[in-house]
């Protein structure tokens, strides 16, 4: 992809998190995520690509905008996108740490497609690549990394979401002397600290959602990292009644006609079918990963994680916005 791109879709992901940020603890988190939206559709539309979302919003009769199938920009290369305009809604909602604008961009054809459902997912970095499978225990696979990263159990540090659903895997990892930091959400973010060279996480695992595993899967095989996951209808995570068995049941006929099975292995490679991507992600609130934005009046400060994977390149940029200089329809988004 050109290099050019990097630049335009890290002005997407700046504007995204400026427009969340405007919602930042008033307690509405559907008000933030419409903002950050509509600020990365508009941007979107600005970049000369011929884009289309492949996982996004949702499908287009639940979302107005980003829908799956929505195509975007002005014209050029033809580029398949994957967005979480704010991983972390309540987080932003709340005034909560970790909330991020994301997306990933590759050629056509480089994203799996799926219905936005649960995933489960574990995820390496690039010291313990090829030593996890899904299809064993998860004590099997903490052993396997330990061994590949030279590291006795006590040390390695697993990272996941603090979910009622995890209570039960949270405590067997305790019991075998591992260290576990559970954060309240944000799976991309956390699935991105396994690859990078100034953290201490080594292994994320979750069961979370689909477009934040896809996400997820373009950033790790541009880092070199590793991931299996697999999707899981709502009867097998929120318990087997009636309403979840139906609404599994319409899970599993979306992923037939997507063309993709559940409860089936998927591999790093399933996910992302090329390292040729890019991706860009811009703090709203402080994380592990990345500076949250600062505002004073109409002037406001971003930091950007920015990774090119096909020559593997990874920067961080700090920018400074004069808010009332943007275009009249992003202006109002975030003044």
């Amino acid at each position: 992809m050109k290099r050019d791109l990097a630049m335009a879709f890290s002005r997407v992901t700046e504007g995204a998190a400026l427009a969340g940020y405007k919602w930042l603890g008033r307690g509405d988190k559907n008000a933030a995520d419409g903002a950050a939206v509509e600020a990365m559709r508009n941007l979107l539309n600005q970049a000369e690509i011929n884009g289309e979302i492949v996982i996004g919003e949702g499908e287009i009769d639940e979302a107005p905008m980003l829908y799956i199938g929505e195509k975007l920009g002005l014209g050029g290369d033809s580029v398949d996108i994957a967005v979480d305009p704010i991983e972390g809604t309540r987080m932003t909602a709340m005034g909560q740490s970790n909330a991020l604008s994301v997306l990933a961009a590759g050629e056509h054809g480089s994203f799996l497609k799926a219905p936005d459902m649960y995933m489960e997912k574990l995820v390496v970095g690039p010291g313990a690549k090829g030593c996890i499978d899904l299809n064993k225990p998860i004590q099997d696979n903490l052993q396997n990394i330990a061994k590949a990263l030279g590291k006795p159990m006590q040390d390695l540090v697993v990272i996941t979401l603090a979910k009622p659903r995890h209570d039960k895997v949270i405590a067997q990892m305790h019991s075998l002397g591992v260290k576990v930091f559970a954060v309240p959400d944000g799976d991309v973010a956390a699935s991105i600290l396994t690859c990078m060279p100034d953290s201490e996480v080594d292994v994320m695992y979750c069961v979370g959602g689909a477009p934040e595993g896809v996400v997820s899967a373009a950033v790790i095989r541009a880092l070199n990292g590793d991931m299996q996951a697999r999707l899981l209808p709502r009867h097998l995570v929120k318990g087997d009644s009636e309403e979840n068995r139906k609404f599994g049941a319409e899970e599993v006929k979306r992923c037939q006609e997507m063309g993709v099975e559940a409860n089936t292995i998927l591999r790093l490679e399933d996910m992302a079918r090329s390292d040729n991507v890019i991706f860009s992600a811009t703090g709203i609130t402080k994380g592990d990963l990345l500076e949250g934005i600062t505002r004073s009046g109409s002037m406001a400060t971003t930091e950007t994680l920015l990774i090119r994977g096909h020559c593997r390149t990874i920067r961080r940029i700090k920018s400074t916005h004069y808010l009332d200089r943007k275009d009249p329809e992003i202006r109002k988004l975030i003044l």
